[in-house]
């Protein structure tokens, strides 16, 4: 049995040092006590990530609204 590092990234286990495995691989992860801890504590502060987009109104985009026409 061999031992890599990691970290988990949006619920993936993502390898450190350009370590590779091949696909399907059925793998054990073994997490210390201590890493576990200081992973759930940065999480607490770190918190969810939350993309702010602004949008401007631009006034040459605008659609008019028509009146209908008579029938």
């Amino acid at each position: 049995m061999r031992a890599y590092r990691g970290i988990i990234e949006e619920g993936v286990v993502v390898l450190q040092d350009g370590a590779r495995l091949p696909e399907g691989t059925v793998v054990t992860v073994t997490v210390g006590e201590a890493e576990l801890l200081r992973a759930t504590i940065s999480s607490a502060f770190r918190g969810q990530r939350k993309v702010r987009v602004r949008l401007k109104p631009t006034t040459g985009l605008v659609a008019e609204r028509q009146p209908p026409e008579p029938v």
